[in-house]
């Protein structure tokens, strides 16, 4: 069984609403709101656990009250449902007698906020709520679940602490900022995985310009941990976006069989790499930049700009994004099994560029916001006769409620979740 155990990703679960947090410290705390929990306790328990927010005091913010909470391990039995423990029998046949005017509770909010303080337990303070209530036994009994599942929403007092996952990770992601991922929704990465064919052996190819490491840490997922396939992750940046990669906490030899790379850099590495030539690095070869430029090895890959360490020691061998050049490289000579691109820019050149590295009659599915961009490299994929079966698609989701006898599509759900443009490639 899976514990928790320091500088582990854990997702924090209070009802529906989750939150991906990283458990750095003893001294580490998360927000969910106005609450302010302490995580310490969380060391080596069993994921998946419950837990009980505990009130240790309560100070005055900018945003009103906050409230930092203690976490006590809590055993399933506590959570039972609202309606069960304060025993509700009776309700009515409809709302048409009820006003929704504001004089229905008698309780005033400072009487309430006092009862929080006081006590903690959701069901007291939802019990109390109800006692003082005009019209809650007058309600209907699906107008009484929506009360109660309201006030629980606003004073529930557990939260559980689950594994991440790709499916949690998507979600949260989508929720806070869907830009930083693409808005890359759930069934859309669900159709990238299952269009590029990736499996537990081969060699794959992806380009990404952003999406907080979730297509990497999906593809390396899909490839499983006792397996003899390899990743190259292509990016435009200096540095990998790899949260999610991090947050999944995979097995140190699945993670190394992906490959980070600048996307300008290897392809430099790959076309020119046989023909650069050696120069030994003096204190005169160092004078001015476009010498340091040409010879330093310590150039980072995209920007251009070199650092010069007076003190490094030559025979140390050369920086690690210089080796995963290599073994990209290497990689490329022999080719991939499929090509996954996610891109922010236009994707024609760069395409052009990765294509001839793909083996014949392998997929390549290429996301983009904009269906556009897409549609021209459609026709430019069509004129050169290097793809075939091309299909240029768009996912649309539609989530649904389901309750008894009240089952709805949501009211509220994301429109658009980008295009694919997907094909086959010929010798």
């Amino acid at each position: 069984m899976a514990v928790i155990q320091l500088g582990d990703y854990i997702v924090i679960q209070r009802q529906k609403y989750t939150k991906l947090q990283k458990f750095g410290s003893l001294d580490a705390t998360a927000t969910l709101g106005k609450e302010h929990l302490e995580l310490k306790s969380l060391l080596d328990q069993p994921y998946d656990s419950t837990f009980k927010m505990c009130v240790k005091e309560s100070k005055a913010g900018k945003r009103g009250a906050q409230r930092q909470h203690s976490l006590e391990l809590c055993s399933e039995n506590e959570l039972r449902s609202i309606r069960d423990v304060l025993n509700i029998s009776s309700s009515g046949a409809d709302n048409r007698d009820i006003s929704d005017n504001g004089e229905a509770q008698a309780l005033k909010s400072s009487d309430i906020e006092q009862m929080r303080e006081a006590c903690n337990e959701s069901s007291k303070i939802i019990e109390k709520l109800v006692e003082n209530s005009k019209t809650f036994h007058t309600r209907t009994e699906y107008s009484q679940d929506k009360y109660l599942l309201k006030k629980e929403k606003k004073y529930f007092e557990f939260v559980q602490i689950r594994q991440p996952t790709i499916r949690l990770m998507v979600d949260i992601f989508h929720r806070q900022d869907a830009d930083k991922i693409m808005g890359i929704r759930v069934d859309t990465l669900s159709q990238i995985i299952s269009y590029s064919g990736i499996s537990g052996f081969g060699s794959y190819l992806l380009y990404e310009s952003g999406t907080n490491g979730l297509l990497p840490a999906a593809m390396l997922n899909s490839m499983g941990a006792a397996t003899d396939s390899t990743l190259v992750h292509m990016h435009p940046g200096n540095v990998p976006q790899k949260q999610a990669v991090l947050a999944l906490k995979l097995p140190l030899e699945q993670q190394q069989r992906c490959i980070s790379v600048n996307l300008y850099s290897v392809l430099r590495e790959f076309y020119q790499g046989d023909k650069l030539e050696t120069v030994e690095v003096t204190e005169e070869s160092v004078k001015t930049e476009d010498n340091a430029i040409e010879q330093s090895e310590d150039i980072e890959p995209s920007s251009k700009k070199f650092k010069l360490d007076e003190s490094r020691n030559l025979s140390k061998g050369p920086p690690r994004w210089q080796l995963e050049n290599k073994r990209a490289a290497t990689l490329m000579n022999d080719k991939f099994d499929s090509l996954v691109m996610a891109a922010k820019e236009h994707p024609s050149s760069i395409l052009q560029a990765l294509l001839p590295l793909i083996k014949p009659s392998r997929p390549i599915v290429i996301f983009s916001t904009c269906k556009e961009l897409l549609q021209e490299t459609y026709m430019e994929l069509k004129a050169t006769g290097k793809v075939t079966n091309l299909h240029l698609t768009s996912n649309w989701m539609r989530t649904y409620q389901i309750l008894p006898n009240r089952t709805h599509p949501e009211v509220n759900m994301s429109g658009n979740s980008g295009y694919l443009l997907t094909g086959y490639t010929l010798k």
